[in-house]
C-alpha cells in the first residue's frame, strides 16, 4: 500500500500538468497568456484590470443610446486585460526578459507585428491577431517604459490599435489611454521613418 501512494500521487500530478497545458493551448483566438504578475516591493505601482464579456456587455448597454459607435466597439469585445507594473531593481530584469519572450511567442504564433518602436528608453510592440485577413480576433500591446514601468495589454475581439485610447477613455482605464497614445506616437514615428529609409 505504501508503495502505491507515491505512484498514485505521481499520476495525479501528471494529470494536473496535462490539464493545465491543454487549458493553455485552448485559449480563445486573440487571447494571450502573459502569466501571473506580482506587485513590486516597497509599494511600487501595480494595476491589474480584467474585464470579462459580461462587464463589457454591461458597459455597452450603459453607453448604447448616447454613443452608438462606442457601444458597437464594446459589443465586438470579449475580454480586456491590462497590467501595469512599476519597475525596480528586483523585477526589472525579469520583466524585460518576459516582454522579450512574449514578443517572440506572438511572432511564432502568427500574430502580425504592426508597430515596433524604440525611442528614449521606451519600447512599444503592438500585435494583431487576424483570421482570413479581414477579421480581427485580438490585440496585444507590450510597452517597456525605460526604468519606470512595464505595460501588458490584451484585448480579445474586434478592435483596431487607433481605438485603444478611446476605449480607455470610455471605460475609465488610464493605463489603456496612455498605451493608446504611446501606440499612436509609435505608429506615426514608424511611418515617418519608412520614407527616410526608402530615400536612402
Amino acid at each position: 500500500m505504501k508503495r502505491l501512494m507515491p505512484v498514485a500521487l505521481g499520476v495525479v500530478i501528471l494529470s494536473a500538468i496535462a490539464r493545465m497545458s491543454v487549458c493553455a493551448e485552448n485559449l480563445p483566438a486573440g487571447q494571450v497568456d502573459f502569466g501571473k504578475f506580482s506587485p513590486p516591493g516597497a509599494g511600487g505601482e501595480f494595476v491589474e484590470i480584467n474585464l470579462s464579456s459580461s462587464l463589457i456587455t454591461l458597459a455597452s448597454r450603459l453607453v448604447g443610446k448616447d454613443e452608438p459607435e462606442v457601444a458597437q466597439l464594446l459589443n465586438g469585445l470579449q475580454l480586456v486585460r491590462v497590467t501595469v507594473i512599476g519597475l525596480d531593481d528586483d523585477n526589472r530584469a525579469e520583466l524585460q526578459a518576459r516582454a522579450q519572450r512574449i514578443r517572440k511567442e506572438l511572432d511564432g504564433k502568427g500574430w502580425e507585428r504592426i508597430v515596433t518602436a524604440q525611442k528614449e528608453g521606451q519600447e512599444v510592440g503592438v500585435y494583431l491577431k487576424t483570421r482570413n485577413k479581414d477579421t480581427v480576433e485580438g490585440l496585444a500591446v507590450v510597452v517597456m517604459e525605460g526604468e519606470r514601468q512595464a505595460v501588458f495589454i490584451n484585448i480579445v475581439g474586434e478592435i483596431k490599435p487607433e481605438q485603444l485610447a478611446m476605449l480607455g477613455e470610455k471605460l475609465h482605464i488610464d493605463p489603456l489611454k496612455k498605451a493608446g497614445r504611446a501606440t499612436e506616437k509609435a505608429e506615426k514615428a514608424e511611418k515617418a521613418e519608412k520614407p527616410e529609409k526608402a530615400d536612402k
